[in-house]
């Protein structure tokens, strides 16, 4: 039966002849780009009829793995089953017992001597797989079965293994790699393991099941997960851990932007040698990146952040938040819950102590923080912002404001912002009018809640802070100072009354002036504020003035008012 199969597997078998390339020459990885219009094809017709054999082998190799089974399980059933002989062949060391992992109870030796004994051949078996592919250019059926239950039943060392013996993935790795994208059970065991070496930036040490602990490059695994992608059949096992893998993408995409040790360059080299990537580890990143979310069906959002050209700017440490703000904008307009499990992955990594490479991560999460169930992760990500507010770097803060503006629009969490009130106080004093902006806002969404009420220590500090707002260049600011300052004047305590009663007199002439405002919305405001101080101040002839527009006997008032405990003086003493 198996030499019935064993032509399927010719992968990329070239053209005898003169002009026919060796066998033995490293084979390019493709090149998984998203659609584009008017794009010419890259691949020639021998490429195109060298893939289409790889796919027709793979799915007839599909086929006999079912056949295989089939039959094993029916053997099992009739009577008792014979080992597998399969992997038998490739056990290296003699002193490994060849009999099935499901063996009988009545065993010459325990069963657990025999387990670990199985499974220390089992890297073994990996690499006797990989030297067998690296002199031949066909694919022995029995070969691929043995690698494929092996990937489901050992996937970590199928994975550490592969990534030792093949770091920089050569040809045989490269079909090892493809077979195993070709079965999306295989592929949900091995990504797992490849997730836990990628974000190990440079070195990942991880013992295999012979006692192997040797180091593996995080790159490596980057590469044998660019393989897999590109087959079609993984697209499920890809779904499935897409978050997980779109967080370690980002992280390497950032990582190696920001560092490059000498170990790490002169691996790079090696693979460029032997594939043909691009000079820098970053920008090859990105094209993973862009292939995983071309799988996903991402395709639109991927020609959307190339017209704006956010992947050149995505390669540069200076600019690489704002490439990854507008990514995260791009995919959550129509990836709302792709993007909620990014959040949530991003959010352990961010709630460490702030490393260098934090600022793309937290500006993702910024933009789909709506996304997020804050039942959940609510506190965690208040924290997160509050310790990012107290930051010196300006980005940093500005992020973390943005973040404060949404959670603030939640009641919930609104009622426990309450510790910021005097950092945010401070903020309104800064010369950034963005930064003034957002702390604005975040204090007016906290008190659209009528359940939270000023304290009588943060209203005078917040009312005097507002009153040089009024005049500010942006209009927005000067709505927003206004507004905030009635709702200050409406939601103060009693007790804070009579401490803020100082800042709201001196409050009556600024707004008097901005009841003339060429701006109607600053007009309005002014108005309405302007009442409320009246009212406030108990003076309800001043906010019957306001109403009936007669803003000169107003001002006539504020004149009296001003000069009367002058004229007082003035007066000789009573007798």
């Amino acid at each position: 039966m198996a030499g019935r199969f064993r032509g399927l597997f010719k992968v990329f078998r070239g053209k005898k002849g003169p002009g026919a390339a060796p066998a033995q020459q490293p084979e390019e990885l493709e090149q998984f780009q998203p659609r584009q219009d008017n794009a010419a094809l890259d691949r020639t017709q021998e490429q195109d009829r060298a893939h289409g054999r790889f796919r027709r082998t793979v799915q007839m190799f599909r086929k006999f793995i079912c056949i295989r089974r089939g039959k094993t399980s029916t053997t099992a059933t009739e009577g008792t089953a014979e080992p597998d002989s399969g992997l038998t062949e490739l056990q290296a060391e003699p002193g490994v017992s060849t009999d099935s992992p499901e063996c009988s109870e009545d065993s010459d030796s325990p069963m657990n001597d025999h387990t670990a004994k199985t499974l220390m051949a089992m890297p073994a078996m990996v690499r006797k797989i990989h030297q067998s592919l690296g002199s031949h250019v066909t694919v022995d059926p029995r070969l691929g079965f043995n690698l494929l239950r092996l990937a489901e039943e050992h996937p970590a060392d199928v994975v550490l293994t592969l990534l030792r013996c093949a770091p920089s993935c050569d040809r045989a790795a490269t079909m090892m790699w493809r077979l195993i994208g070709s079965l999306g059970s295989a592929v949900e065991k091995v990504l797992p393991t490849l997730l836990c070496v990628m974000p190990k930036w440079p070195l990942h040490s991880m013992s295999t099941s012979d006692g192997d602990d040797t180091d593996v490059f995080a790159l490596s695994a980057t590469l044998a997960l660019w393989v897999i992608v590109q087959v079609p059949e993984c697209h499920e096992a890809m779904n499935l851990y897409s978050a997980c893998l779109f967080v370690a993408l980002l992280f390497q995409v950032v990582i190696t932007t920001q560092q490059m040790p000498e170990e790490v360059d002169h691996f790079w080299r090696a693979c460029r040698e032997e594939h043909r990537l691009p000079t820098n580890p970053n920008r090859f990143a990105v094209q993973v990146m862009k292939a995983l979310l071309c799988r996903l069906r991402c395709d639109n959002e991927v020609v959307a952040v190339e017209r704006k050209r956010g992947w050149d700017t995505l390669v540069c440490a200076d600019t690489q938040h704002y490439a990854v703000g507008l990514l995260a904008r791009e995919m959550r307009q129509v990836l709302i819950p792709f993007c909620s499990r990014i959040a949530f992955h991003l959010l352990k990594p961010l709630s460490r102590e702030e490393p260098r490479w934090d600022l793309p991560f937290l500006a993702f999460l910024v933009e789909v923080l709506d996304c997020l169930d804050l039942r959940e992760c609510g506190d965690s990500v208040l924290e997160m912002m509050s310790r990012y507010l107290l930051s010196k770097c300006r980005q940093r803060c500005r992020l973390a404001l943005r973040g404060l503006v949404v959670l603030s629009k939640d009641p919930v969490m609104a009622r426990r912002m309450g510790s910021l009130s005097q950092q945010l106080v401070e903020l309104l004093g800064d010369a950034d009018g963005e930064v003034i902006r957002m702390s604005l806002s975040v204090f007016m969404n906290m008190l659209e809640n009528k359940d939270i009420l000023v304290s009588s220590t943060t209203a005078p500090k917040l009312a005097e802070a507002l009153l040089p707002l009024f005049a500010n260049d942006n209009s927005n600011v000067q709505i927003l100072s206004i507004h905030l300052f009635c709702k200050v004047m409406e939601l103060v305590v009693d007790e804070g009354k009579k401490p803020l009663k100082t800042s709201v007199c001196q409050s009556l002439l600024p707004l008097l002036f901005h009841c003339h405002d060429e701006n109607r919305n600053v007009a309005e405001a002014s108005r309405e504020t302007l009442i409320c101080a009246a009212k406030f101040l108990k003076r309800r002839n001043l906010g019957q003035l306001v109403k009936k527009e007669q803003l000169s006997k107003f001002a006539e008032c504020l004149v009296r008012t001003a000069w009367k405990p002058k004229l007082s003086l003035e007066k000789p003493p009573a007798p």
